[in-house]
């Protein structure tokens, strides 16, 4: 598959590293010289200077029978026009950045199709989305649901006190009948494990279960996880994922927003109806106190400034917070805000190259989801007649090690995988795997 991509910021780069792993033939539009020659030494793409809403290079483009144009420029003007320009071209299908919600109205979304571009993609709403989805659950730092919900993908931090401590996955399923859910992958200082019978899991240790509906609530209880209530947020940061936050929580919970700009202050009591909005950059330990922050549920930090928002939630837990949520744009720092108290880290910039990699998919796997904070995704095969995964049950052939499945979906069945399991033709597989296998996988499958 050849793509294009127009725009070489963070989410551009991104995408680049996703796709180089994929063995994507890749084409870098960008203004910025210095930046196409930075990127082309670390990476196999063809790069052009210049504009992505000229004719000139957009003609090159289609001399270069490109199946996806993704424009994630800056500006919101310049990417709607040039995937309309590159959809007149012939390419199949295009994908732009947005930054105006507006777009998301039945009007202007219709619109956006008829003028040839097949998705937009919002970071700060995609952003604001990820945090409301993750409010309730103390221990779950994230999840993602599969198959319209019928699966869910739980991220859960492990601690010392935790049933499943220093337990290896046999002794977890020996000594819980109950577990009717998978554990598929373990995070472990930064590095991702596909693990199988004895591997351990370890205080610090996140951990990757996949599960349906009952086997979430089972889990949940086994981990002492609770539903966290919640009466009262605070959010740092007047920012469009700080408002589309607040306009979502404003109507069921007590919600509060500090912004440091004066103008901006203003602006956002227009448009937000029923939150308190407070003129004040809020890292005053006295002054949080005063605006009843011990008493407070969830803290918010989406002030786009990182190290800003990182040691603002770190004082909220310190404070007596119950939840966290940091905003940190700088990727390097991901690896350390996991060693914190942090509850829960939110990178706009990543959850957007993640859901533009889902638009562009391999005809022969149906749902391919980039776990942004791990080396590893997650994959969907169809099992096609006579395939080689059907020969025998799983405990009995030689799957790969760096991939394990999950889950099946047969017809309106839903089935964990055990060793026990024999996949039949036809049936949707849900495989968890570690980067640029996918082709390796596919022989299984077919």
């Amino acid at each position: 598959m050849k793509i294009c991509i127009a725009g070489a910021g963070n989410v551009g780069q991104y995408l680049i590293k996703m796709f180089s792993e994929r063995n994507y033939d890749i084409i870098l539009i960008d203004d910025d010289k210095d930046k196409i020659q930075d990127i082309s030494s670390h990476y196999d793409i063809m790069g052009i200077q210049g504009s992505c809403t000229s004719f000139e290079i957009l003609k090159q483009i289609e001399h270069q029978k490109v199946d996806v144009y993704i424009a994630i420029t800056n500006s919101q003007d310049t990417n709607i026009l040039s995937c309309i320009y590159a959809k007149d071209l012939g390419i199949k299908k295009t994908i732009a950045r947005i930054s105006e919600d507006y777009y998301f109205e039945k009007t202007y979304e219709e619109l956006i199709k008829e003028k040839g571009i097949d998705h937009v993609v919002f970071p700060e709403i995609l952003a604001a989305e990820d945090i409301i989805r993750h409010l309730f659950y103390p221990n779950v730092l994230k999840s993602i649901t599969i198959e319209k919900g019928q699966l869910e993908l739980l991220n859960i931090k492990i601690f010392d006190n935790d049933e499943f401590h220093n337990k290896s996955l046999k002794e977890i399923a020996s000594n819980l009948k109950d577990f009717t859910s998978r554990i598929v992958a373990i995070q472990r200082n930064g590095e991702t494990i596909i693990p199988y019978g004895n591997h351990k899991i370890y205080n610090g240790d996140i951990i990757f279960v996949l599960t349906g509906k009952d086997g979430k609530e089972i889990i949940m209880k086994r981990l002492g996880i609770q539903n966290t209530k919640i009466k009262s947020v605070m959010i740092l940061g007047g920012s469009k994922i700080g408002v589309n936050i607040a306009k979502r929580l404003e109507k069921d919970f007590f919600v509060k927003i500090f912004e440091k700009s004066k103008e901006k202050s203003f602006q956002l009591s227009d448009v937000l109806d029923e939150t308190l909005v407070l003129h004040s950059e809020a890292r005053d330990s006295s002054f949080l106190l005063d605006e009843g922050i011990s008493r407070t549920d969830v803290f918010i930090a989406v002030t786009g400034n990182s190290e800003i928002n990182m040691l603002s939630c770190m004082l909220a837990k310190k404070l007596g917070v119950k939840k966290t949520f940091s905003e940190v744009e700088n990727i390097d720092y991901l690896d350390i805000v996991q060693q914190t108290d942090i509850d829960f880290v939110i990178n706009k910039k990543l959850i957007a190259a993640s859901k533009i990699f889902t638009y562009v998919a391999d005809k022969d796997i149906q749902t391919m989801t980039f776990l942004t904070d791990t080396n590893a995704e997650v994959l969907e095969f169809i099992t096609h007649k006579n395939a080689k995964i059907t020969k025998h049950p799983l405990k009995d052939i030689n799957f790969p090690k760096f991939a394990i499945i999950g889950g099946i979906m047969r017809e309106n069945e839903i089935i964990i995988a055990t060793g026990n399991t024999h996949i039949q033709e036809g049936d949707r597989v849900i495989v968890f795997s570690l980067h640029e296998n996918s082709d390796k996988l596919k022989q299984w499958f077919k």
